[in-house]
Formats: structure tokens, C-alpha cells, sequence
């Protein structure tokens, strides 16, 4: 990786990725394989050539909900610090990786986002990446967060807080009360392993006992560990709360791991995970099946409606996966954080997209969890 040309503290966080021969990989991020699907413009063809009828008439998203989304009020400031990851998981919808730092939000940027942070209403701060904590700036974001009276959530892949330099790093979080939202596929190893790589699965129970040491997991509100769990193939996520106990029965038994949540999202059909439908022969079946598992009940809880998504050059979303389209607010509602204004994102109308029925699907998904 050729990292001359990187700010001071982010050639030192991509060296150490460069040295890290620790952490498991699944495969190698679209835009280093030089993919077409690595542009967003080519995904988003991708989907909308699909022959997806109802009635003989081609899918709109907007016609199933009766119209165009608007939005409830603001609560969530979802904060997309870069794309550098230490991870290369075969599901992605971001498509992180370590060879992410084209991708990564600037200081000028961090500064605009705290400033909107300190004047926005919203009650919480969900800083995601890639992964978050390899942002040299991170603790800084999330001081600022806490200082302004905001929940901070992290969304946290578990092997990277086994780096070495991010030592201590769980003790300074929980410290804050910043609840942990770590993705981990399944508590069975060969379902986490086929989508993150041989390992992963063993290194994410060490970093969940690193957690529960540090008093996450245990029911304190200021130490909350939310698990989140995707499907590891072309099927729809289970029920939510079910699975959440067998989740605390199985983790607890196996591994002495206990944690206070489980969230369960639908794989979203951009990306990564994308690319895995095409090559599986799987896309037209999967856009079907969550054409016909559309869910009106799934709609109020939609985290387009309440939550605002800043990528890493501070350009403005209504969700994390339009974000990763390219599908910027609607004209008029405004263009970057540095101009963030809370009452013309009120009045927008939502963006849209057939890779919308992921969110509507069987019980909803949401970066909350299921919806309905």
C-alpha cells in the first residue's frame, strides 16, 4: 500500500493494517479487484434492469408504500467515518477493507460534524465505518458526542479491538458509556467463518470476553452490547426475539460470553453481497423474495425516517445503504453537513430504490433491528 501521499496519523493506521497478520479476510474489497460493480452507478443499473413485475407492471418501492416516504423526527445522527476496515468480509455492503483509505473522513469534515452534532436535537450519535475506530480522530468524535449529552453507539466488528494499537481501548469506551453494536453473523463458527474468514469467529469470542470484562453485556444501560447477525445467505433474517434467546443460551454455555441484545438485519442486495447473488445465481430470486415479503407494518420504524446518514466526505443520506448508492437527500434538503439544517431535512421527500424492500421485508430491518 503505497501511503505517502495519507495524512501523518492515517499512514500510521494504515502501516499497522499493512503489518497486521492476525486478523482473517474472506476475499479483497471490489474497488482493489477493480471490479464494475466497485461504482455505485453500475450497482444501481444493476438492480433496476431486473425484470421484477407484480401485476404486469415493472416494482416501484414507492407505489408499495402509497407514495413518497417522508420523514419522523430526527433522533440518529449515523456517522460514516471512512471505509478502512481490517476486515474484508464476503457480505459487505460498504465494501471496506484495509485498502480503503481513498475513503476516509477528513478533519475539516470531523469538525463540521461535530459542530452539527452539538446543535442537532437528535439523542444519539451511531458512528460507523468500515470500522470506526481506526479513524484517527474516533476518540475525538465520540468526546464530543458525550459532551453534548449524546448516546453514543459503536459499530464495531470485534476483531479490531484486538489490534495492538488499540489497546485499552474497550476500557476507555466503556468509561464513556458508549454502547458496543458488534456484528458478528452467527454464534456458530462456520457461519461467521464462511462470511469474514477461517478465525474470525474464534477471535470475535476473544474480543466479546474483553467486553463482559469490562462490565459490557451485563444489563448496566451504560455498558450495553448489541449484537447484530445478518444471514449468511439469500434468505431472510429470523425472528428476532427468538433468536435472541437462543443466542444468550448458546454464547453463554459454549463460550461464558453474555451480552444484552440482539439485533437481526436483512442482507441488503448492494456490494459485496451483491456480487455474491450474481455470481450465486441468486439475484432474481432474492429481489423476489423480498418483493413478496413486503411489509406495510415494517414501514414506521424505517431508519430513513428518523436518522441521518453522513458519508465520509460529509455528503448527506437518508440511509446507510443509499449512502453507499450515492443517493444524496433530495434537492432542497440539503447537500453536506457543513450546511446541516434540521428543519429542511424535516420537509424532504424520501429517496428510493428497489434495493428499498430489503427494509421491508418478512419483519423489517433497520440498523435497529428488526421494525415490525
Amino acid at each position: 500500500m503505497d501511503t505517502a501521499v495519507l495524512p501523518i496519523p492515517l499512514r500510521a493506521v494504515a502501516a499497522d493494517l499493512d503489518a497486521d497478520d492476525g486478523t482473517p479476510r474472506a476475499t479483497a474489497s471490489l474497488r482493489r479487484r477493480r471490479l464494475p460493480l466497485a461504482a455505485a452507478a453500475e450497482q444501481r443499473r444493476v438492480l433496476e434492469a431486473l425484470p421484477l413485475q407484480r401485476d404486469g407492471r415493472a416494482v416501484d418501492f414507492d407505489a408499495f408504500v402509497g407514495g413518497a416516504l417522508r420523514p419522523a423526527g430526527l433522533e440518529i445522527f449515523q456517522v460514516n467515518l471512512g471505509k478502512l476496515c481490517n476486515m474484508t468480509c464476503a457480505h459487505c455492503h460498504v465494501d471496506a477493507g484495509p485498502d480503503r483509505t481513498d475513503a476516509m473522513m477528513s478533519d475539516e469534515v470531523v469538525d463540521q460534524v461535530i459542530a452539527a452534532i452539538r446543535r442537532s436535537g437528535a439523542h444519539t450519535v451511531d458512528l460507523t465505518g468500515g470500522a470506526p475506530e481506526l479513524h484517527p480522530r474516533f476518540r475525538d468524535l465520540v468526546d464530543a458526542a458525550v459532551a453534548a449529552g449524546k448516546h453514543v453507539m459503536d459499530r464495531c466488528n470485534l476483531t479490531v479491538l484486538l489490534l495492538r494499537r488499540h489497546a485499552g481501548l474497550v476500557e476507555w469506551l466503556a468509561e464513556r458509556g458508549v454502547e458496543i453494536v458488534a456484528s458478528l453473523p452467527h454464534h456458530r463458527r462456520p457461519n461467521t467463518d464462511a462470511q469474514r474468514g477461517d478465525g474470525v469467529h474464534e477471535r470475535s469470542i476473544e474480543a466479546l470476553r474483553l467486553l463482559n470484562a469490562a462490565g459490557y453485556g451485563r444489563g448496566d444501560p451504560k455498558r450495553r452490547l448489541t449484537l447484530v447477525s445478518n444471514p449468511a445467505g439469500a434468505f431472510l433474517g429470523a425472528s428476532q426475539a427468538s433468536a435472541e434467546r437462543e443466542w444468550k443460551a448458546a454464547l453463554e454455555r459454549q463460550h461464558g460470553v453474555r451480552f444484552d441484545r440482539l439485533f437481526v438485519l436483512n442482507n441488503m442486495p448492494i456490494s459485496r453481497f451483491l456480487e455474491w447473488l450474481l455470481d450465486s445465481g441468486n439475484l432474481e430470486g432474492y429481489m423476489e423474495r423480498l418483493v413478496n415479503a413486503f411489509n406495510p407494518a415494517a414501514i414506521s420504524g424505517l431508519m430513513c425516517r428518523n436518522t441521518l446518514s453522513v458519508g465520509w466526505d460529509g455528503r448527506l443520506y437518508d440511509c446507510d445503504f443509499n449512502q453507499m448508492l450515492e443517493l444524496e437527500l433530495a434537492p432542497g434538503a440539503g447537500s453536506h453537513i457543513a450546511g446541516f439544517d434540521e428543519a429542511g431535512w424535516m420537509s424532504r421527500r424520501i429517496v428510493t430504490a428497489r434495493h428499498c424492500f430489503g427494509c421491508t421485508a418478512g419483519a423489517g430491518s433497520s440498523c435497529g433491528g428488526q421494525t415490525a
